[in-house]
């Protein structure tokens, strides 16, 4: 990310010095609307803001407002775990935006920032600042930061990707301060990659793979949108307000980014609870699985073991069909008890592993070189050696060993035989 934020305010600084604009479409000249009454917002300091109030007692699928301002409240503490270490501390605000464009880019812009925290009370304060013409962009943007000023950490669902370096560009443009650079950030899209998204089943409760935002409102948070605006009009509705200016067509829009933020609420919920009370109250293998990982880098090997144990548990025996998450366990699980030194439990994990149905070749040999080592050097158990290292060359995995790993397993084997007085057939050793 430092990479890309510095190509970014190098090409800004050199077409700002040219006197180039980054990103002012042809359609984005300046208009004067006739009424924004419907939006149901008013003009502050020169900007256009619609700001909503979502009190404890509303409902957002299966929760409360308030039971998700709770939930996030008791586990604030848990969030750096998910912001890569860095210190976060409430209020966390929430951000989405809809832009110009779906793919970014020099000649995309940012139309509407939604900014949303909660209060004191509980209750979900969001504020929409809108870009009614090109000239108000600079206003716009020193509203938001306005916004941004008390914050204890960005939350977002691929903002670090997308959101946040656009609105960097165009702070830089317009030489204002980007606060959200100093900010820790919690980029809900990669957890929830981990925890809900991946495989071929799926990881939600109802097999969906889907991790779009809108799916994991409908399957995790329980809440179905009716008469929502697709993605790919929004662009469009906003040039239609811009040439038109009527703003009615804005209107679902503003309803869609409000959803959004809601929804991102209560993801963030679910991931801090989960980090706060631990792998009991995971829904899925899946999830126990991925707040194992969570723990383990967060250096809690006692909870991460506790989390890959209790995956193991909800998946289905080795026998049934393939089954990518109990491989991924057991595997996760082996190295955990490795780097406790408890060799024994780990060997019991790569046993496991070979004993899935339809494990990959890679997952494979990596089980049978831990397990030869294992019986050469701790066990002493050099014929079981010798059957683990052959096995990792079997010709029937696929895709076919590397270069490297054959003369890896000839070393091994060579070593073995001649502890035990066995001479290993050429064709091994050749």
């Amino acid at each position: 990310m430092s990479a890309l934020s510095d190509r970014i305010r190098a090409a800004v600084s050199g077409q700002v010095a040219q006197g180039f604009s980054l990103a002012t479409p042809a359609d984005l000249k300046a208009c004067a609307p006739v009424d924004l009454s419907c939006l149901g917002g008013a003009w502050r300091d020169g900007v256009f803001v619609v700001e909503r109030r979502y009190q404890r007692s509303a409902r957002h699928g299966h929760e409360t407002v308030g039971a998700i301002a709770d939930r996030i409240a008791n586990a604030s503490d848990h969030a750096s775990w998910f912001a890569a270490g860095a210190p976060t501390r409430p209020p966390f605000v929430f951000f989405d935006l809809e832009t110009t464009g779906l793919n970014g880019g020099a000649g995309t812009q940012a139309f509407l920032v939604g900014c949303a925290s909660f209060d004191e009370d509980g209750s979900f304060v969001m504020r929409q600042f809108v870009l009614t013409s090109a000239a108000d962009e600079k206003r716009m943007l020193a509203g938001v930061r306005s916004t941004l000023e008390d914050a204890g950490a960005l939350v977002s669902f691929n903002g670090k990707s997308f959101d946040a370096p656009m609105l960097e560009t165009r702070y830089l443009f317009h030489r204002l301060p980007w606060d959200g650079g100093r900010l820790p950030h919690v980029d809900v899209l990669h957890p929830a990659r981990r925890f809900w998204g991946g495989g071929s089943k799926g990881s939600m409760p109802d097999g969906e793979s889907d991790c779009s935002l809108v799916a994991l409102e409908r399957h995790l948070v329980g809440a179905r949108r009716v008469g929502d605006v697709p993605g790919f009009e929004i662009p469009s509705r906003y040039f239609q307000f811009v040439r038109t200016g009527d703003a009615r067509p804005l209107a679902p829009v503003f309803e869609h980014n409000r959803l959004d933020l809601l929804t991102l609420a209560a993801l963030t919920a679910r991931l801090l609870h989960l980090a706060r009370v631990g792998p009991a109250d995971a829904r899925t293998a899946r999830e126990a699985l991925a707040l194992g990982h969570v723990f383990s880098r967060a250096g809690m090997e006692p909870q991460a073991r506790e989390a890959f144990e209790r995956s193991l548990a909800m998946c289905a025996s080795p026998a049934a069909a393939y089954d990518a998450t109990r491989i991924d366990a057991l595997r996760a699980l082996a190295h955990a008890w490795r780097r406790v030194r408890q060799f024994d439990h780990a060997a019991d994990c790569w046993n496991g592993v070979l004993q899935v149905r339809g494990c990959p070749s890679a997952v494979a040999r990596e089980a049978t070189e831990a397990l030869a080592i294992h019986h050469e050097h701790r066990l002493r158990d050099l014929t079981m050696a010798r059957t683990f290292a052959l096995r990792g060359l079997d010709e029937d995995l696929t895709p076919a060993p590397t270069a490297s790993w054959t003369r890896a397993v000839r070393h091994r084997l060579a070593r073995i035989d001649r502890k035990i007085g066995v001479s290993a057939p050429p064709s091994l050793l050749s």
